[in-house]
């Protein structure tokens, strides 16, 4: 499997510390590809972690997602594709470093939209993947 990140010159590219805080154009071969549903910010009991504080919500999203790609047999560096959806973009905007804990490893491509609600009005993000691997089976 590879992955290639592309950061065309002639675009703007957000950077953070540097470094793209996503792909604008990602290229991957491989033989595996992995859907994450929208993942949001519940621990294992259900309960939503996080209520009314962004950062939280993002780093327990990110948690979430870790656990997902590993029972695949994934990690965050095989992200190809995300979407995020907010309901305070601004809020979100607020907190690099928390996102930098899924994005930073890859540098996928990368929407976010803000949304009016989620699925419960005290959630405040949902992010969905896809990520590629080889196949090893």
């Amino acid at each position: 499997m590879a992955i290639q990140q592309i950061q065309p010159e002639e675009l703007f590219q957000r950077k953070l510390g540097g470094k793209p805080l996503y792909s604008s154009v990602v290229v991957a071969t491989g033989k595996k590809m992995i859907f994450v549903a929208g993942t949001v910010s519940r621990n294992k009991n259900g309960e939503i972690v996080g209520v009314g504080d962004m950062r939280a919500q993002i780093l327990q999203v990110a948690e979430n997602l870790r656990i997902s790609l590993k029972a695949a047999g994934a990690s965050f560096k095989d992200l190809v594709q995300t979407t995020t959806y907010v309901t305070a973009i601004d809020e979100f905007f607020k907190h690099p470093d928390a996102r930098a804990v899924i994005f930073s490893q890859s540098y996928p491509t990368s929407t976010t939209v803000e949304v009016r609600r989620l699925s419960q009005p005290e959630l405040m993000v949902e992010i969905e993947v896809t990520a590629m691997v080889d196949d090893v089976a």
